[in-house]
């Protein structure tokens, strides 16, 4: 698998931060049955790295992948923990050389044309721009598109079931990453019929 196709899996990558790791398993299942397998669990936890092995070892149709990298030796545990791709907020040489090295689908985070450029140069042709809305949003990809034909977007950050679609209609764009799939108080209550539910309306997006 590669990014481009890590990008085909879902209309959107929800950004899951998981603070009880009993509750990881089914929440990755309502999610599945919602059609959702591309699933970023971000390092923003002490739950994060258990709830990856255990979503990897009991959830077979879910994609499970890390998201919040910053340094290698956060990929690497992410890697012996069973993550599938990564996903950062931005980019250094040596995050670039471990994530080349890792051999799965890397996304890096941009906010820039400069970094997006950068990034392309060290073979990231698909990337994460973040945080979307707050540095132009759907309007600067839209912009980018015409000098920078050749990269793919996953935008994050901002974006919630109201603009995904207009984020999704644009021919640079993959996928969008959001958390609103995953409302606190549906995981707290464990109301995985509500985020099955939020799911399929998520699939249900145009593309």
């Amino acid at each position: 698998m590669n990014a481009l196709e890590l990008l085909a899996y879902s209309p959107v990558m929800p950004v899951i931060v998981i603070q009880d790791t009993e509750s990881a398993v089914d929440l990755a299942r309502a999610l599945v049955t919602g059609g959702i397998r591309s699933l970023e669990i971000t390092l923003r936890s002490p739950a994060a790295l258990d709830a990856i092995r255990a979503i990897r070892d009991q959830v077979p149709d879910a994609l499970v992948g890390v998201g919040t990298v910053r340094t290698p030796g956060q990929l690497d545990a992410a890697l012996q923990a069973g993550a599938c791709f990564g996903v950062s907020p931005g980019l250094t040489p040596a995050l670039a050389r471990a994530a080349q090295a890792a051999g799965i689908p890397f996304l890096p985070g941009v906010a820039t044309a400069s970094e997006a450029m950068q990034a392309a140069d060290w073979g990231f042709t698909v990337q994460k721009l973040f945080p979307a809305e707050a540095v132009g949003g759907a309007a600067l990809l839209k912009a980018w598109h015409g000098p920078l034909p050749d990269l793919r977007f996953c935008p994050t950050g901002g974006i919630h079931a109201g603009n995904a679609a207009g984020y999704l209609a644009l021919p640079n764009v993959g996928c969008v990453g959001g958390s609103w799939l995953t409302p606190a108080q549906a995981v707290a209550e464990r109301d995985w019929d509500a985020i099955t539910q939020l799911a399929r309306q998520a699939c249900a997006l145009a593309r």
